[in-house]
């Protein structure tokens, strides 16, 4: 997993009006909290940020004030509706060989069964402990030639090695849903074109 270094400053104003102008400064506030230590209040640069955070579950190695050196991983991320750029963000502190609980997003390989079935993905991300410093950055699961009806479970799922399920181990995570039929039934169909004409 890839580890990100990031210079942070401490910083002592709250509120809206700080939070917009650290924003005009192309910095992002945020949280760094964690192991029982107090909240500690965060500027971070808003590009560097922005690239690190395109990995999931990134590892962020802060540098703050140039004094310490701390470990973490974003929790939650609040970016603006209509603009994208991002708002906030709080950080958890974590060391090295530390488990934690994250969400690793799950992707899919494979062509299902022909018959224009549909995949539904019932968990996008998969909750799992791992490592702190060797989170997966995804699952692939297969899903070739499955037919309709068919799901797979967590406990399908291979996971990395040293990293272990935090759902329920027959939680769906896919499945596949038969083709809806293109055709309305008799009668249906006509009384569609009525209201349409209506």
């Amino acid at each position: 997993m890839s580890e990100v270094k990031i210079s942070a400053a401490t910083r002592s104003e709250f509120g809206k009006g700080a939070a917009r102008r650290i924003r005009r400064d192309n910095k992002v506030p945020g949280v760094l909290y964690g192991h029982g230590a107090d909240p500690l209040h965060l500027t971070l640069p808003g590009h560097e940020l922005l690239l690190a955070l395109r990995t999931p579950n990134v590892l962020i190695s802060l540098d703050i004030d140039g004094k310490s050196n701390e470990l973490a991983i974003p929790k939650s991320v609040q970016r603006d509706p209509l603009k994208g750029f991002l708002e906030h963000v709080d950080l958890l502190l974590v060391k090295r060989g530390e488990k934690v609980n994250v969400e690793i997003p799950v992707v899919t390989e494979g062509e299902l069964a022909p018959g224009g079935n549909l995949l539904e993905h019932v968990l996008a991300a998969l909750p799992v402990e791992a490592e702190a410093t060797h989170i997966p950055e995804q699952v692939t699961v297969s899903v070739e030639g499955l037919e309709a009806g068919a799901s797979i479970h967590a406990k399908d799922i291979t996971l990395p090695s040293g990293v272990s399920l935090a759902v329920d181990e027959d939680a769906v995570v896919l499945q596949v849903l038969a083709a809806q039929a293109e055709e309305a039934p008799e009668g249906e169909e006509g009384e569609g074109e009525e209201a349409a004409e209506a």
